[in-house]
């Protein structure tokens, strides 16, 4: 049966339409994917962490292990509360070493007369000695922060260590002679 209106009486098969195939051009796609690749690694690479690096030494409990200072090239700061920094040379490590008054110094963390000039003039004073003496020596800061010491205080004398190019220098826990130090010069100066 032929229900097309066409006239003359021929047979008229359905018209096939043409499948034509979808491409989809990736070119853009790809730039797009390169680029994001791109943008995150640069940004992944400039935010990485400030951070300073710290070589400790081993913890060892044997005596002859354990790295020795000299009395001429130490410098003992001392952090206290209210940003006060306290200050001698050498070890002190005999309470009775310290017969004379100004002994133990308190000083501030100023750009001007403050611990930076104190760890200059030990760097140039050990400077000297190694000059005469013909002998490989250099400055050992040994940092001690009482229980009133706040966490920028610290950072802010590493950070003078970097300033200063002090390459030796150790965190050690505060002895009581230490403790009692500060404390009389805190109430010498009227601090609470």
């Amino acid at each position: 049966m032929d229900t097309s209106s066409s006239g003359g009486g021929k047979k008229h098969q359905g018209t096939k339409s043409k499948k034509l195939s979808t491409r989809v051009d990736m070119t853009p796609m790809v730039d797009l994917g390169f680029l994001l690749i791109t943008f995150f690694m640069l940004t992944t690479t400039m935010a990485k962490p400030k951070t300073m690096d710290l070589i400790m030494p081993k913890d060892t409990e044997k005596e002859e292990e354990q790295n020795k200072v000299k009395e001429s090239t130490a410098l003992t700061i001392l952090l206290g509360k209210k940003d006060q920094v306290y200050y001698y040379e050498g070890l002190a490590q005999d309470p009775n070493a310290s017969s004379n008054p100004d002994f133990f110094k308190a000083t501030t963390f100023a750009n001007t007369g403050g611990i930076r000039d104190i760890i200059i003039k030990k760097r140039d004073e050990v400077a000297q000695l190694r000059n005469a003496k013909g002998q490989p020596e250099d400055v050992v800061v040994i940092i001690k922060a009482d229980d009133g010491a706040t966490y920028a205080n610290f950072v802010d004398l590493l950070d003078e260590m970097a300033i200063n190019r002090i390459q030796r220098y150790a965190t050690v826990d505060i002895t009581d002679q230490d403790r009692q130090w500060i404390k009389s010069t805190e109430t010498a100066n009227g601090i609470q």
